[in-house]
């Protein structure tokens, strides 16, 4: 048994097409073949129903395809882990990010990460929380950006920054004429939200007490934080508009946005790794360039004091 075939074992579970599980591990398909067919002669059972179009993995072959996954992921951690050792960084980082948080903050660190480490391979995807802690406990991924805390005990937390919300309103919204809002003075049948699933949502239903009254909103969910602001810019209204995307806004935009009076409300924005997660030097250099990049006040810890969400 080798990692290889290991290799070429997950790839048809992937593709369930022995052809385009070849072209992937840029093998030939009798190779390919060859060499799962010794493997299961080795293990003394099918690992794939080959007279189904697409291939699909025997009931034995799930359980073995499951155990080469861990085997495969271990064995790259560990070339990972001693490059590290060696002051090397490099193999693959992958890396999933809210979506709340991706437009505004990747730009800001992205470019100068991978200039300084060029060998590192980054792979990036948008997710919503339970999807990247889903994928962060089965080793689909390495780091999560998003907030916290996520309460799972399997993973470690390591806060990076504390974004501040703003209220961003329609010059035609009836809002009282002084610096700081207060949450309960915002019409609530005015306000947009985000869809299901992203977590910004869950925070504005708390900040709003949305959950007594939630039957008197407008019906409509946008699937962007750029959605949102364009709403309110077009058909009046109010939105909640994160730090980093207050900081995205044209100085046209700037008038539409208002404070909320203390306790401030915040969410803390932490990079999330499987518990023991061995590649601990790639993830503190990760962190300093995502610290770098953001507005110093942003990495006051004190902000948590304030009404975090």
């Amino acid at each position: 048994m080798t990692l290889q075939q290991l290799e070429y074992v997950i790839a048809v579970d992937q593709h369930r097409h022995f052809a385009k599980a070849a072209e992937k591990c840029h093998v030939t398909q009798p190779t390919l073949s060859m060499m799962i067919q010794k493997l299961e002669d080795e293990l003394g059972l099918k690992l794939f129903d080959r007279s189904k179009q697409p291939v699909v993995p025997t009931t034995e072959g799930e359980e073995v395809i499951k155990q080469a996954k861990a085997i495969v992921l271990g064995a790259n951690v560990l070339k990972e882990y001693v490059n590290e050792l060696k002051g090397e960084i490099k193999g693959e980082l992958r890396l999933g990010i809210i979506p709340t948080l991706a437009p505004y903050l990747l730009p800001r660190f992205l470019k100068s990460f991978h200039k300084k480490y060029p060998l590192l391979k980054i792979s990036i995807k948008e997710m919503i929380t339970n999807e990247i802690i889903e994928k962060l406990r089965s080793g689909e991924l390495d780091v999560g950006l998003l907030a916290t805390p996520v309460h799972e005990a399997t993973l470690e937390e390591h806060p990076l920054f504390y974004e501040e919300f703003y209220a961003y309103a329609s010059l035609s919204e009836k809002l009282p004429k002084k610096k700081y809002l207060l949450p309960k003075e915002i019409h609530i049948d005015h306000l947009w939200l985000l869809e299901e699933g992203h977590c910004l949502r869950n925070q504005v239903f708390n900040l709003c007490e949305l959950k007594k009254r939630e039957n008197e909103l407008l019906n409509y969910e946008a699937g962007s934080i750029e959605t949102l602001i364009n709403l309110v810019d077009q058909n009046h209204g109010i939105t909640i508009i994160p730090q980093l995307a207050e900081l995205n806004l044209k100085a046209s935009q700037r008038k539409n946005v208002r404070e909320f009076a203390h306790p401030k409300p915040v969410r803390e924005i932490s990079a999330v790794v499987k518990e023991n997660f061995p590649r601990k030097k790639m993830l503190e250099h990760l962190m300093e360039e995502i610290m770098r990049a953001v507005p110093k006040e942003m990495l006051d810890g004190k902000r948590k004091a304030v009404t975090a969400l």
